[in-house]
């Protein structure tokens, strides 16, 4: 088990083009780590802004009716992607880490697959 900080620094230093990484409770959409980032990149502002992305995707499962989990979510952008992963291990409901990736440098299934493991070993 790791904590918080331990698997941010894990994420922004194996995660090849990680440019910033933080963990979010989405009740409340406040950033409860933070690493990386930088002028581009406000990691508060980040956090807050994708919890409003989680919030409307689970409403609209619910209005879809469907009955299944959300594993990731992608944002595509020009330069970068941004990975959203739901925390579901260890009764870690509530919580998702964010990962931004330069996107030029990022293998997006590599940082999936870092980014579960990861999640498996955070002890929120």
């Amino acid at each position: 088990m790791v904590n918080v900080e331990t698997a941010l620094k894990e994420a922004t230093t194996t995660i090849d083009g990680a440019l910033g990484a933080a963990l979010v409770d989405y009740g409340s959409g406040m950033a409860l780590g933070t690493l990386g980032g930088g002028k581009d990149l406000d990691l508060a502002v980040a956090a807050a802004g994708n919890t409003d992305v989680v919030r409307a995707k689970v409403r609209a499962m619910e209005m879809l009716g469907l009955k299944d989990e959300i594993e990731d979510i992608l944002i595509t952008l020009g330069n970068q992607y941004h990975l959203i992963r739901l925390m579901k291990s260890r009764g870690n409901d509530g919580f998702f880490l964010y990962l931004a990736l330069d996107r030029s440098r990022a293998n997006l299934a590599m940082a999936r697959h870092q980014l579960k493991k990861i999640e498996t070993d955070l002890e929120v």
